[in-house]
């Protein structure tokens, strides 16, 4: 049987939160629009956050409440806190990503909590979640390096995972937030995490930067590894407010490239994903990172 990834698409949360030119909703809901035309299936579009930090995320309650639940897709709300998760709860989100974060210098910075603080967190209020009948997943922040203090010790993002996978979270998912992972470093931590949660534990997703060009081959490690969830972003949007120098997220377009190459299905149109970049350059006022929106994929379509 042909394999299958599955492609998580953040260009609207992720990917829009650090832009200068902060777009419309309606502009969003005609990205929303475009990426359910190029087949995307599972989209984080709102962030429950205090919007003066993250001015881009303000509409998120509005976005919730204006996504096509007709469409096949799974529409996804960020939380950083219970007020968050509560809101994710109201605005009816298919699915809720709880953020915790390994290292307390980023932690602090981002969401106000260090790494224990955020996990007993988690612990705390994922039973509303639970209870609401929300499939809970966490992500694992600066899971590979941090801005401030630098490097992350690997086994203390297992032990948060395994306390994330005991509260009830059915997908960890792992963020390369400043890019400073490798594939080496990546398929280590599969290892670990495989041999602490089983074979039978939460559902394993990775979330690369292409900060220092390795997005790439860090997804190639972990797909090699057996991940088959890959959180990516039209056009390579992206980047966090409270990470210096933190450029943007792998492109999605360049994901299902070589995917398409290797016989991976994805579900997602290339040309499709390509024309949606070209349409968000001329909202954002500049050409977003993705290299196949610049030379298109190989052989050319018909």
């Amino acid at each position: 049987m042909t394999r299958r990834v599955e492609i998580v698409e953040v260009g609207l949360r992720d990917g829009l939160q650090n832009e200068k030119t902060l777009l419309p909703t309606d502009v969003k809901m005609e990205f929303i629009d475009r990426l359910l035309d190029a087949g995307c299936k599972r989209m984080e579009v709102a962030s429950f956050v205090n919007p003066k930090l993250v001015p881009a995320m303000a509409d998120s309650d509005d976005i919730m409440g204006r996504v096509p639940r007709d469409r096949g897709a799974s529409w996804i709300g960020l939380a950083l806190n219970e007020r968050g998760l509560r809101r994710a709860i109201d605005m009816k989100c298919d699915e809720i990503n709880y953020v915790m974060v390994a290292s307390e210098g980023f932690g602090v910075k981002n969401q106000g909590a260090t790494p224990e603080e955020s996990a007993a967190l988690f612990e705390r209020i994922a039973p509303l979640g639970i209870e609401a009948g929300i499939p809970l997943s966490a992500t694992i922040s600066v899971a590979f390096g941090d801005p401030f203090d630098g490097e992350v010790d690997q086994s203390a993002v297992i032990d948060l995972a395994e306390r994330a996978a005991k509260a009830g979270a059915v997908e960890l998912a792992f963020g390369d937030t400043i890019g400073v992972a490798d594939p080496w470093s990546v398929q280590r931590l599969i290892a670990g995490l495989r041999e602490r949660l089983g074979d039978n534990g939460p559902r394993l997703r990775m979330h690369f930067h292409d900060t220092r060009n390795t997005a790439q081959a860090n997804i190639f490690a972990a797909i090699e590894a057996g991940v088959d969830v890959i959180d990516a972003s039209c056009g390579g949007l992206g980047g966090c407010p409270f990470a210096p120098n933190a450029t943007g997220n792998v492109a999605t377009e360049d994901v299902v490239y070589m995917l398409d190459r290797a016989g991976i299905e994805t579900g997602l149109d290339l040309d499709k994903l390509i024309e949606t970049t070209h349409w968000v350059e001329k909202h954002i006022g500049r050409m977003p990172p993705a290299l196949l929106a610049k030379a298109g994929g190989f052989p050319k379509s018909a």
